[in-house]
């Protein structure tokens, strides 16, 4: 009876202990206890508390073992919780202060993807027909933040993942500046159309919009009565396209009938198409 009594003694402590432990205010527990419980709490995919002990711990230990660390994490958890705003501050953050850490390319990559998410929530608001409409501007900045990281680690494990990103943000430019184009040719800006076809060929060779932006060019000189430069045009539409939609089987142009609805206003005509 003794034995058994003491038994259940030792096995009684055991549990409080235990229980002590694990049932510690946050104000309670050591910086080591704190990047545990983060890390249990990531494996089990509760980014959320995850997030909260790291956060805890960098604001009680500043300056500690697992500081630098737990900045890292707070990036990819902050990520993983779809707060791209905050990944995006934070690993910002982490490149000011850590410029010369080991791991500072991740910080760089997840810069750049938070950028490109936040770009691709923004631009999925509109639908196609708004394409014009759209600020390029978050696709333009991932693209140049990826870009860095490529000229700054360029054997960094990030870079893979980050060059295919590029190839998708370049082809979405590129777009972009075709429809554009068209938006201007809707509205009788003709040479502004033409411009922004010759922006995609200039810097956009190697996209998906480049027939289309030949197909741009071909029509905006042809109103233009710039008849050698749309020949020109055309001749290349044919030679490297020569199933695009705006092309008959015997290789002649045409027309997209953007220009075909004049609904432009007097302040329309002034502005060249910019206000309706």
């Amino acid at each position: 009876m003794r034995s058994f009594t003491q038994s259940f003694l030792i096995l009684s402590c055991l549990i409080l202990a235990a229980c002590s432990s694990t049932d510690k205010r946050p104000e309670d527990l050591s910086e080591r206890e704190f990047y545990e419980q983060a890390r249990e709490a990531m494996e089990d995919n509760n980014f959320l508390i995850a997030s909260e002990r790291l956060q805890q711990l960098e604001s009680r230990y500043p300056f500690g073992d697992y500081a630098e660390q737990a900045q890292l994490e707070l990036i990819y958890t902050q990520h993983m919780m779809s707060d791209m705003e905050g990944a995006l501050s934070s690993a910002e953050r982490f490149i000011r202060l850590h410029p010369l850490h080991e791991q500072v390319d991740y910080a760089y990559y997840m810069r750049g993807l938070s950028v490109y998410e936040l770009g691709f929530n923004f631009v999925e608001r509109y639908t196609p027909s708004e394409q014009a409409r759209r600020d390029p501007t978050p696709f333009r900045d991932a693209f140049n933040h990826f870009d860095e990281l490529l000229r700054r680690y360029p054997d960094s494990q990030y870079n893979e993942d980050a060059q295919k990103r590029m190839i998708f943000l370049r082809d979405r430019l590129a777009q972009y500046e075709v429809g554009v184009g068209r938006f201007y040719l809707k509205r009788h800006a003709y040479l502004a159309a033409a411009q922004r076809g010759e922006r995609v060929m200039l810097g956009y060779q190697g996209t998906s919009a480049v027939a289309d932006a030949l197909a741009l060019q071909i029509e905006a000189y042809g109103l233009l009565g710039q008849d050698l430069e749309a020949k020109q045009a055309l001749a290349l539409l044919n030679k490297n396209y020569p199933e695009h939609e705006q092309l008959t089987e015997e290789g002649k142009f045409i027309e997209s009938g953007l220009t075909k609805e004049d609904r432009r206003t007097l302040i329309g005509v002034m502005s060249f198409g910019l206000i309706e």
